[in-house]
């Protein structure tokens, strides 16, 4: 049964040492206060997917948790480089970084491939790429019924996938409108699933056309935070922080700056407060 808990009892609960955590989101809804917590909270060795490691797994990463990096292009959206990430491939700190890296194709099959319990997902893809030369894990098979070329990668299948919603009712049924990513397809392929949503309703209502509900069957626990996406957005509540997005190109770029910030607006902020976004 779904637990209601706060957000530092639902990252306790939910997110382990060494876990291999997916925290989903696609430009909308990414857990920010979520990755805040785990940070808060000193997890370690965690091996970090998502789609596009944005502005949440640089901080991460530069917080020492992470162990390893499974993604799709990663950089500041329409800024330039993730710079404490550039920073733990290139000079080992605070940790050296192993890298696994996809196309968003390959990693949308792998999440769903995950979802359905298959251990690889297959697909057309990575023709005329130098990918598979750096990632022993793209392989290609022949299909047996056409003898098409296909490529073929692990699923993932996360220990614990995170992601933010815009509603939960009392039954613990989620409801994500707009931008929908990945996020039904990492809960369901994840072992434990932890939602922070912008407010628990008593019902979700007629939910738009572009909506997913996710039943409270899939889910562990279930955490009450409104603005808990800043400084991405969520529809229907608030805008993206695009200032925010550029303010980070330089508060991240010089190690002490970037620590500086990291204790001021998340290690000494309570958790899920919007107040860190304050540039």
């Amino acid at each position: 049964m779904v637990a209601f808990l706060s957000l530092r009892d639902a990252v306790a609960e939910c997110v382990r040492d060494g876990d291999t955590v997916a925290m989903e989101g696609f430009t909308h809804l990414i857990p920010f206060a979520a990755g805040h917590e785990v940070i808060r909270q000193g997890r370690r060795d965690l091996t970090l997917v998502r789609m596009t490691p944005d502005l949440i797994y640089d901080q991460m990463i530069g917080m020492g948790c992470a162990r390893k990096l499974i993604f799709s292009w990663g950089g500041n959206p329409g800024v330039g480089s993730l710079h404490r990430l550039r920073d733990a491939v290139e000079r080992g700190w605070p940790a050296p970084l192993e890298l696994e890296e996809h196309s968003h194709a390959a990693m949308a099959n792998a999440y769903a491939a995950g979802a359905a319990g298959m251990p690889c997902a297959i697909f057309r893809g990575y023709l005329g790429t130098d990918l598979p030369e750096y990632n022993p894990n793209i392989r290609f098979i022949e299909c047996p019924f056409t003898g098409e070329r296909l490529a073929a990668i692990p699923s993932i299948r996360p220990d614990v996938a995170i992601i933010h919603a815009q509603r939960a009712d009392r039954q613990g049924n989620v409801l994500i409108e707009g931008i929908v990513g990945v996020q039904k397809e990492a809960v369901l392929a994840a072992k434990r699933a932890l939602v922070t949503v912008e407010e628990i309703v008593d019902d979700l209502k007629a939910p738009s056309p572009n909506s997913v509900i996710l039943p409270h069957w899939t889910i562990t626990a279930i955490a009450e935070v409104p603005g808990g996406a800043r400084p991405s957005y969520a529809h229907g509540y608030y805008k993206r922080d695009n200032a925010f997005y550029t303010a980070w190109d330089s508060i991240s770029r010089d190690r002490d700056t970037f620590l500086a910030w990291m204790r001021e607006h998340v290690l000494e902020a309570e958790p899920g407060s919007p107040l860190g976004w304050r540039v």
